[in-house]
């Protein structure tokens, strides 16, 4: 395996504290968020793995496209929906919903294209057994 890059992030003060890149671009609050009981007004864990996903879901997709000679229309979007959950044993585990819209594609093409970026995003591949993820083309 190349290593291709690697993000540095410093976090202190776990939910309610901060999170800062070496770089200095990451400066952000956490906070609980309000359904969790916190008073919000800050991002969280949850929405920042969201973020990532999504956006590099988004990128995996246009990978796809171009391999299927597509070019991928600008107001296509993937949207993660990210949820915290509590188990049995009081362990906590995530679970993803990835709701892709590829607009200017058939349905059944925007499947097929959403499939294959599951199988190179490097979000899917890392989760891969460990986390519910679920696919809907919308």
């Amino acid at each position: 395996m190349e290593k291709l890059y690697t993000a540095v992030v410093t976090a202190t003060g776990g939910r309610r504290g901060q999170v800062k890149s070496d770089d200095g671009i990451i400066d952000m609050k956490l906070s609980l968020p309000e359904g969790l009981g916190g008073q919000g007004g800050s991002t969280n864990p949850e929405q920042l793995f969201a973020a990532g996903y999504a956006a590099c879901f988004q990128s995996a997709l246009l990978v796809v496209a171009g391999r299927h000679g597509e070019r991928l229309n600008p107001d296509s979007t993937v949207t993660a929906h990210v949820d915290l959950n509590k188990k049995e044993d009081d362990s906590f585990a995530l679970s993803v919903k990835l709701a892709v819209s590829v607009k200017g594609v058939d349905k059944e093409k925007a499947k097929q294209m959403v499939d294959e970026a599951h199988q190179i995003c490097p979000y899917s591949v890392g989760t891969r057994g460990n986390v519910d993820v679920e696919l809907e083309v919308v």
